[in-house]
Protein backbone atom coordinates (compact mmCIF):
# COMPACT_ATOMS: atom_id res chain seq x y z
CA UNK A 1 0.00 0.00 0.00
CA UNK A 2 0.71 3.83 -0.35
CA UNK A 3 0.53 5.28 2.62
CA UNK A 4 0.95 8.41 4.24
CA UNK A 5 1.91 10.44 7.56
CA UNK A 6 1.40 13.40 8.85
CA UNK A 7 4.05 14.30 11.56
CA UNK A 8 6.95 13.03 12.44
CA UNK A 9 7.23 12.74 16.11
CA UNK A 10 7.53 9.58 17.41
CA UNK A 11 4.21 7.80 16.59
CA UNK A 12 4.66 8.68 13.10
CA UNK A 13 8.24 7.64 12.75
CA UNK A 14 7.17 4.61 14.83
CA UNK A 15 4.64 3.07 12.22
CA UNK A 16 6.39 4.44 9.24
CA UNK A 17 9.08 1.99 11.06
CA UNK A 18 6.96 -0.91 11.12
CA UNK A 19 5.37 0.04 8.32
CA UNK A 20 8.39 -0.13 5.98
CA UNK A 21 9.86 -2.85 7.54
CA UNK A 22 6.68 -4.70 6.67
CA UNK A 23 7.23 -3.58 2.69
CA UNK A 24 4.37 -0.69 2.15
CA UNK A 25 5.68 2.30 0.38
CA UNK A 26 5.77 5.26 3.36
CA UNK A 27 6.23 8.58 3.20
CA UNK A 28 6.41 10.66 6.16
CA UNK A 29 5.59 14.87 6.03
CA UNK A 30 6.96 16.84 8.72
CA UNK A 31 6.30 20.63 8.99
CA UNK A 32 9.17 21.25 10.85
CA UNK A 33 13.20 21.43 9.33
CA UNK A 34 13.76 18.37 12.20
CA UNK A 35 12.39 14.84 13.69
CA UNK A 36 10.82 14.15 17.33
CA UNK A 37 7.73 16.04 17.60
CA UNK A 38 7.55 17.41 21.52
CA UNK A 39 11.09 15.59 22.13
CA UNK A 40 12.76 17.65 19.11
CA UNK A 41 15.95 18.86 20.08
CA UNK A 42 18.28 22.07 19.58
CA UNK A 43 22.54 22.21 19.88
CA UNK A 44 24.68 24.99 21.13
CA UNK A 45 27.75 25.64 19.87
CA UNK A 46 30.50 23.20 21.70
CA UNK A 47 28.06 20.62 22.79
CA UNK A 48 28.67 17.27 22.04
CA UNK A 49 24.95 16.34 22.23
CA UNK A 50 21.97 17.76 21.51
CA UNK A 51 19.45 18.70 24.22
CA UNK A 52 15.64 18.86 24.12
CA UNK A 53 13.52 21.96 23.81
CA UNK A 54 11.29 20.44 26.14
CA UNK A 55 12.55 18.18 29.51
CA UNK A 56 12.59 14.31 28.44
CA UNK A 57 13.40 10.91 29.78
CA UNK A 58 12.49 7.16 30.27
CA UNK A 59 11.78 5.37 32.76
CA UNK A 60 12.85 1.54 32.96
CA UNK A 61 9.51 -0.07 32.21
CA UNK A 62 8.93 2.14 29.49
CA UNK A 63 9.22 -1.13 27.53
CA UNK A 64 7.97 0.04 24.02
CA UNK A 65 10.48 2.39 23.08
CA UNK A 66 13.36 0.64 24.74
CA UNK A 67 12.83 -2.37 23.00
CA UNK A 68 12.59 0.04 19.58
CA UNK A 69 15.69 1.42 20.81
CA UNK A 70 17.18 -2.13 21.21
CA UNK A 71 15.88 -3.01 17.60
CA UNK A 72 17.72 -0.67 15.85
CA UNK A 73 21.00 -0.46 17.90
CA UNK A 74 20.62 2.90 19.67
CA UNK A 75 22.48 3.08 23.03
CA UNK A 76 20.41 3.77 26.22
CA UNK A 77 22.38 5.37 29.02
CA UNK A 78 20.38 4.02 32.76
CA UNK A 79 21.39 6.60 35.68
CA UNK A 80 19.27 7.11 38.98
CA UNK A 81 18.87 10.58 39.70
CA UNK A 82 17.65 12.87 42.55
CA UNK A 83 13.98 14.16 42.53
CA UNK A 84 12.37 16.01 45.57
CA UNK A 85 10.02 17.92 46.34
CA UNK A 86 10.15 22.13 47.03
CA UNK A 87 7.93 22.35 50.22
CA UNK A 88 7.82 25.97 52.01
CA UNK A 89 11.15 26.91 50.17
CA UNK A 90 12.77 23.68 51.26
CA UNK A 91 13.83 20.92 48.95
CA UNK A 92 13.35 17.33 50.40
CA UNK A 93 13.95 14.08 48.65
CA UNK A 94 10.78 12.42 47.30
CA UNK A 95 11.77 9.47 45.00
CA UNK A 96 11.60 6.13 47.30
CA UNK A 97 9.09 4.98 50.16
CA UNK A 98 12.61 5.60 52.15
CA UNK A 99 12.53 9.17 51.39
CA UNK A 100 9.04 9.61 51.78
CA UNK A 101 8.90 8.44 55.23
CA UNK A 102 11.75 10.55 56.16
CA UNK A 103 9.72 13.61 54.84
CA UNK A 104 9.83 15.91 58.17
CA UNK A 105 6.65 17.94 57.70
CA UNK A 106 4.19 15.15 58.03
CA UNK A 107 2.90 13.22 60.93
CA UNK A 108 4.12 9.51 60.74
CA UNK A 109 0.61 8.40 60.39
CA UNK A 110 0.17 10.28 57.14
CA UNK A 111 2.98 9.34 55.79
CA UNK A 112 2.14 6.04 56.71
CA UNK A 113 -1.58 6.03 55.20
CA UNK A 114 -0.11 8.11 52.05
CA UNK A 115 2.57 4.98 51.46
CA UNK A 116 0.18 2.19 51.85
CA UNK A 117 -2.52 3.78 49.45
CA UNK A 118 0.30 4.41 46.83
CA UNK A 119 1.08 1.11 46.72
CA UNK A 120 -1.73 -0.75 46.95
CA UNK A 121 -4.34 1.45 44.86
CA UNK A 122 -1.78 2.76 42.22
CA UNK A 123 1.32 1.03 42.08
CA UNK A 124 0.11 -2.87 42.54
CA UNK A 125 -3.42 -1.95 41.12
CA UNK A 126 -3.77 -3.02 37.69
CA UNK A 127 -7.79 -1.99 37.40
CA UNK A 128 -7.97 2.00 36.10
CA UNK A 129 -11.37 1.49 35.01
CA UNK A 130 -12.64 1.55 38.14
CA UNK A 131 -11.32 5.03 39.26
CA UNK A 132 -12.44 6.75 36.01
CA UNK A 133 -15.28 8.36 37.58
CA UNK A 134 -13.53 9.82 40.08
CA UNK A 135 -11.77 12.94 40.17
CA UNK A 136 -8.25 13.56 41.70
CA UNK A 137 -9.58 16.45 44.08
CA UNK A 138 -12.37 14.85 45.61
CA UNK A 139 -10.61 11.63 46.35
CA UNK A 140 -7.10 11.76 47.01
CA UNK A 141 -7.65 13.93 50.18
CA UNK A 142 -9.79 11.57 51.86
CA UNK A 143 -7.46 8.69 50.64
CA UNK A 144 -4.19 10.29 52.03
CA UNK A 145 -5.49 13.02 54.55
CA UNK A 146 -6.09 16.04 54.01
CA UNK A 147 -2.86 17.74 55.00
CA UNK A 148 -0.38 15.41 52.85
CA UNK A 149 -3.01 16.41 49.76
CA UNK A 150 -3.00 20.25 50.23
CA UNK A 151 0.49 20.34 51.29
CA UNK A 152 2.39 18.11 48.21
CA UNK A 153 -0.32 17.06 45.72
CA UNK A 154 -2.86 20.10 45.23
CA UNK A 155 -0.20 22.71 44.71
CA UNK A 156 1.65 20.62 41.80
CA UNK A 157 -2.06 20.11 40.58
CA UNK A 158 -2.76 23.47 40.31
CA UNK A 159 0.42 24.90 39.47
CA UNK A 160 0.57 22.37 36.38
CA UNK A 161 -3.65 21.68 35.37
CA UNK A 162 -5.17 25.99 36.41
CA UNK A 163 -8.28 26.06 35.97
CA UNK A 164 -8.56 22.66 34.78
CA UNK A 165 -7.30 21.31 37.88
CA UNK A 166 -11.31 20.51 39.53
CA UNK A 167 -12.11 17.87 36.67
CA UNK A 168 -8.90 15.79 36.64
CA UNK A 169 -9.63 12.50 36.97
CA UNK A 170 -8.11 10.26 39.23
CA UNK A 171 -6.87 8.08 36.48
CA UNK A 172 -4.43 10.60 35.54
CA UNK A 173 -2.83 10.40 38.83
CA UNK A 174 -2.76 6.74 39.11
CA UNK A 175 -0.82 6.59 36.26
CA UNK A 176 1.32 9.09 37.00
CA UNK A 177 2.34 7.04 40.32
CA UNK A 178 2.07 3.70 38.97
CA UNK A 179 4.82 4.73 35.79
CA UNK A 180 7.16 5.89 38.30
CA UNK A 181 10.27 4.09 38.75
CA UNK A 182 13.80 5.33 40.68
CA UNK A 183 16.31 4.99 37.85
CA UNK A 184 15.44 6.42 34.43
CA UNK A 185 16.85 5.88 30.75
CA UNK A 186 18.23 8.42 28.42
CA UNK A 187 19.06 7.77 24.59
CA UNK A 188 22.72 8.08 23.90
CA UNK A 189 23.06 11.70 22.02
CA UNK A 190 19.91 13.13 23.22
CA UNK A 191 16.16 12.10 22.00
CA UNK A 192 16.93 14.01 18.05
CA UNK A 193 19.77 11.60 17.93
CA UNK A 194 17.60 8.87 18.59
CA UNK A 195 14.91 10.30 16.28
CA UNK A 196 17.45 10.74 13.33
CA UNK A 197 18.62 7.03 13.82
CA UNK A 198 15.11 5.96 13.28
CA UNK A 199 14.74 8.03 10.61
CA UNK A 200 18.01 6.45 8.97
CA UNK A 201 16.16 3.20 9.48
CA UNK A 202 12.96 3.62 7.71
CA UNK A 203 14.42 5.40 4.89
CA UNK A 204 16.97 2.39 4.38
CA UNK A 205 13.79 0.41 4.32
CA UNK A 206 12.62 2.18 1.36
CA UNK A 207 10.70 5.11 3.21
CA UNK A 208 10.93 9.10 2.57
CA UNK A 209 10.36 11.53 5.43
CA UNK A 210 10.04 14.58 4.10
CA UNK A 211 10.51 18.20 6.21
CA UNK A 212 9.42 21.71 6.22
CA UNK A 213 7.02 20.13 4.32
CA UNK A 214 3.23 21.28 5.55
CA UNK A 215 -0.13 19.03 4.57
CA UNK A 216 -2.44 21.74 4.12
CA UNK A 217 -5.52 19.96 3.23
CA UNK A 218 -7.18 16.24 3.37
CA UNK A 219 -9.85 14.32 1.37
CA UNK A 220 -11.52 11.18 1.34
CA UNK A 221 -12.95 9.54 -1.65
CA UNK A 222 -11.54 6.23 -2.86
CA UNK A 223 -8.33 7.45 -2.16
CA UNK A 224 -6.75 10.11 0.17
CA UNK A 225 -5.64 13.20 -1.71
CA UNK A 226 -3.21 15.41 0.06
CA UNK A 227 -2.60 19.08 -0.84
CA UNK A 228 0.99 19.26 0.81
CA UNK A 229 3.37 22.72 0.47
CA UNK A 230 6.86 22.81 0.52
CA UNK A 231 8.05 26.40 0.57
CA UNK A 232 6.43 28.30 -2.24
CA UNK A 233 5.58 24.72 -3.91
CA UNK A 234 2.11 23.12 -3.86
CA UNK A 235 1.16 20.15 -4.82
CA UNK A 236 -1.30 17.08 -4.43
CA UNK A 237 -0.73 13.78 -4.06
CA UNK A 238 -3.03 10.25 -3.46
CA UNK A 239 -2.54 7.68 -1.04
CA UNK A 240 -4.23 4.39 -0.05
CA UNK A 241 -4.31 5.31 3.51
CA UNK A 242 -2.98 8.09 6.12
CA UNK A 243 -2.45 8.39 9.36
CA UNK A 244 -2.20 11.71 11.07
CA UNK A 245 -0.43 12.18 14.41
CA UNK A 246 -1.44 15.85 14.50
CA UNK A 247 -3.65 16.80 17.37
CA UNK A 248 -7.17 16.42 17.25
CA UNK A 249 -7.80 20.40 16.55
CA UNK A 250 -5.21 20.77 14.11
CA UNK A 251 -7.17 17.41 11.93
CA UNK A 252 -10.04 19.12 12.27
CA UNK A 253 -8.28 21.99 10.23
CA UNK A 254 -7.35 20.09 7.65
CA UNK A 255 -10.10 17.67 7.29
CA UNK A 256 -12.85 19.66 5.87
CA UNK A 257 -15.20 17.11 4.86
CA UNK A 258 -15.64 14.93 8.82
CA UNK A 259 -18.87 14.47 9.46
CA UNK A 260 -20.26 17.54 12.03
CA UNK A 261 -21.21 15.19 14.99
CA UNK A 262 -17.37 13.57 14.93
CA UNK A 263 -15.78 16.68 14.25
CA UNK A 264 -17.51 18.51 17.36
CA UNK A 265 -16.58 15.52 19.33
CA UNK A 266 -12.74 16.48 18.82
CA UNK A 267 -13.09 19.96 18.67
CA UNK A 268 -14.54 19.38 22.38
CA UNK A 269 -11.04 18.20 23.49
CA UNK A 270 -8.69 20.21 25.38
CA UNK A 271 -5.47 20.67 26.17
CA UNK A 272 -2.69 22.68 27.63
CA UNK A 273 0.48 24.21 26.02
CA UNK A 274 3.83 24.32 27.33
CA UNK A 275 6.63 26.77 27.83
CA UNK A 276 10.34 26.10 28.71
CA UNK A 277 12.84 28.44 29.94
CA UNK A 278 16.25 26.65 29.48
CA UNK A 279 19.08 27.99 31.42
CA UNK A 280 22.81 27.81 30.49
CA UNK A 281 24.89 28.22 33.61
CA UNK A 282 28.78 27.64 34.59
CA UNK A 283 27.30 26.10 38.24
CA UNK A 284 24.60 23.88 39.23
CA UNK A 285 21.60 25.97 40.00
CA UNK A 286 20.20 22.58 42.59
CA UNK A 287 23.53 22.39 44.34
CA UNK A 288 22.41 19.08 46.14
CA UNK A 289 22.38 17.40 42.99
CA UNK A 290 18.84 17.27 42.11
CA UNK A 291 17.23 16.18 38.69
CA UNK A 292 13.78 16.76 39.28
CA UNK A 293 12.60 19.23 41.71
CA UNK A 294 8.52 19.61 41.95
CA UNK A 295 7.32 22.70 42.82
CA UNK A 296 4.79 22.35 45.93
CA UNK A 297 4.29 25.85 46.13
CA UNK A 298 0.73 27.50 45.56
CA UNK A 299 0.90 30.38 43.24
CA UNK A 300 4.46 29.43 42.31
CA UNK A 301 5.32 31.05 38.46
CA UNK A 302 7.29 28.08 37.92
CA UNK A 303 5.98 24.42 37.69
CA UNK A 304 9.50 21.75 38.04
CA UNK A 305 12.65 22.80 37.58
CA UNK A 306 14.56 20.09 36.25
CA UNK A 307 18.38 20.30 36.02
CA UNK A 308 19.41 18.09 32.79
CA UNK A 309 23.13 17.83 34.15
CA UNK A 310 22.25 16.68 37.05
CA UNK A 311 21.21 13.89 35.26
CA UNK A 312 23.00 13.18 31.75
CA UNK A 313 26.95 14.50 32.43
CA UNK A 314 27.92 18.52 31.43
CA UNK A 315 31.18 17.17 29.90
CA UNK A 316 28.34 16.62 26.98
CA UNK A 317 27.40 20.01 26.80
CA UNK A 318 30.51 22.01 26.59
CA UNK A 319 30.63 21.30 30.58
CA UNK A 320 27.69 24.22 31.10
CA UNK A 321 25.11 23.41 34.08
CA UNK A 322 21.41 23.00 31.90
CA UNK A 323 17.92 23.85 33.47
CA UNK A 324 14.29 23.76 32.36
CA UNK A 325 11.97 26.07 33.84
CA UNK A 326 8.95 24.36 32.56
CA UNK A 327 5.19 25.64 32.80
CA UNK A 328 1.69 24.69 31.45
CA UNK A 329 -1.09 26.82 33.06
CA UNK A 330 0.53 30.12 32.29
CA UNK A 331 -2.24 30.70 29.80
CA UNK A 332 -0.43 33.78 28.38
CA UNK A 333 3.02 32.70 28.47
CA UNK A 334 2.89 32.42 24.55
CA UNK A 335 2.79 35.48 23.93
CA UNK A 336 6.08 36.39 25.96
CA UNK A 337 9.45 36.60 24.93
CA UNK A 338 12.40 35.08 27.13
CA UNK A 339 13.30 38.38 28.97
CA UNK A 340 10.05 38.88 30.05
CA UNK A 341 9.79 35.20 31.42
CA UNK A 342 12.64 35.37 32.90
CA UNK A 343 12.50 38.61 34.60
CA UNK A 344 8.87 37.00 36.48
CA UNK A 345 10.69 33.91 37.15
CA UNK A 346 13.52 35.42 38.73
CA UNK A 347 11.92 36.30 42.25
CA UNK A 348 11.25 32.79 42.88
CA UNK A 349 14.60 31.52 41.32
CA UNK A 350 16.46 33.76 43.81
CA UNK A 351 14.88 32.40 46.76
CA UNK A 352 16.25 29.10 45.34
CA UNK A 353 19.81 30.14 44.38
CA UNK A 354 20.55 33.92 45.25
CA UNK A 355 23.40 33.75 42.75
CA UNK A 356 22.24 32.04 39.86
CA UNK A 357 22.38 35.13 37.60
CA UNK A 358 26.48 35.58 38.05
CA UNK A 359 27.02 31.99 36.37
CA UNK A 360 24.30 32.59 33.29
CA UNK A 361 25.84 32.42 29.97
CA UNK A 362 22.42 32.20 28.08
CA UNK A 363 18.79 31.03 28.06
CA UNK A 364 15.99 30.24 25.55
CA UNK A 365 12.59 29.74 25.45
CA UNK A 366 10.90 26.98 23.36
CA UNK A 367 6.82 26.86 23.28
CA UNK A 368 4.60 23.91 22.10
CA UNK A 369 0.81 25.20 21.47
CA UNK A 370 -0.64 21.64 22.33
CA UNK A 371 1.36 19.51 25.08
CA UNK A 372 -0.65 18.11 27.87
CA UNK A 373 -4.02 16.66 27.44
CA UNK A 374 -6.97 17.75 29.98
CA UNK A 375 -7.95 14.30 31.32
CA UNK A 376 -11.55 14.50 32.80
CA UNK A 377 -13.73 11.99 34.13
CA UNK A 378 -14.64 9.01 32.77
CA UNK A 379 -12.29 10.29 29.47
CA UNK A 380 -12.11 6.67 27.64
CA UNK A 381 -15.85 7.78 26.64
CA UNK A 382 -14.35 10.82 25.14
CA UNK A 383 -11.33 9.38 23.47
CA UNK A 384 -11.16 9.34 19.48
CA UNK A 385 -10.86 5.63 17.90
CA UNK A 386 -7.86 5.61 15.66
CA UNK A 387 -10.75 4.74 12.86
CA UNK A 388 -12.27 7.89 11.69
CA UNK A 389 -15.07 8.53 10.15
CA UNK A 390 -13.04 8.81 7.04
CA UNK A 391 -12.78 4.95 5.67
CA UNK A 392 -9.12 5.39 4.37
CA UNK A 393 -7.71 7.57 7.23
CA UNK A 394 -6.25 7.25 10.35
CA UNK A 395 -5.45 9.28 13.94
CA UNK A 396 -3.40 8.57 15.75
CA UNK A 397 -2.29 11.46 18.40
CA UNK A 398 -1.47 12.49 21.80
CA UNK A 399 -5.26 12.75 22.74
CA UNK A 400 -4.82 8.39 22.58
CA UNK A 401 -2.48 7.26 25.40
CA UNK A 402 -5.10 7.50 27.74
CA UNK A 403 -5.06 5.65 30.73
CA UNK A 404 -1.48 6.66 30.54
CA UNK A 405 0.25 9.89 30.50
CA UNK A 406 1.97 11.75 27.43
CA UNK A 407 5.33 10.07 26.59
CA UNK A 408 7.62 8.82 23.68
CA UNK A 409 6.91 5.17 25.18
CA UNK A 410 3.75 5.84 24.86
CA UNK A 411 4.27 7.65 21.20
CA UNK A 412 5.70 5.08 19.98
CA UNK A 413 3.13 2.14 21.35
CA UNK A 414 0.32 4.27 19.55
CA UNK A 415 2.30 4.27 16.34
CA UNK A 416 3.20 0.47 16.51
CA UNK A 417 -0.97 -0.17 17.24
CA UNK A 418 -2.10 2.34 14.45
CA UNK A 419 0.27 0.18 11.95
CA UNK A 420 -1.22 -2.63 12.47
CA UNK A 421 -4.67 -1.64 12.13
CA UNK A 422 -3.56 0.05 8.70
CA UNK A 423 -2.82 -3.29 7.40
CA UNK A 424 -5.79 -5.04 8.91
CA UNK A 425 -8.62 -2.37 7.35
Amino acid sequence: MKIAIIGAGFTGLAAAYRLTRAGHDVQVFEKDSLPGGLAVGYQEPGWEWTLEKHYHHWFTNDTFVLRLAEEIGHPVIIRTPISSFLVNGVSYRFDSPQAMLAFPKLPLFDKIRMAVVFALLFRLNPFWKVLERFSMTATVPHLIGEKAFTMLWKPQLVNKMGKHAEKISLVWFWARIKKRTTSLAYPEGGFLSFAQALTTRIEKQGGVVRYNTEVTRLTDDKAVRLTIRQGDKVETAEFNRVIVTLPSFLFVKIASNLPGPYRQSLVRLEGLSATNLVLRLRKPFLADGTYWMSVCEPDAPVMAIIEHTNFMDKRHYHNEHLVYLGNYAFTDALDWNKQNLLALYDPFLRKINRDYKKSLIGYELFKAPFAQPIVPRNYSKLMPSMVTPLPHVFLANIEQVYPWDRGTNYAVELGEKVAKIVQKL
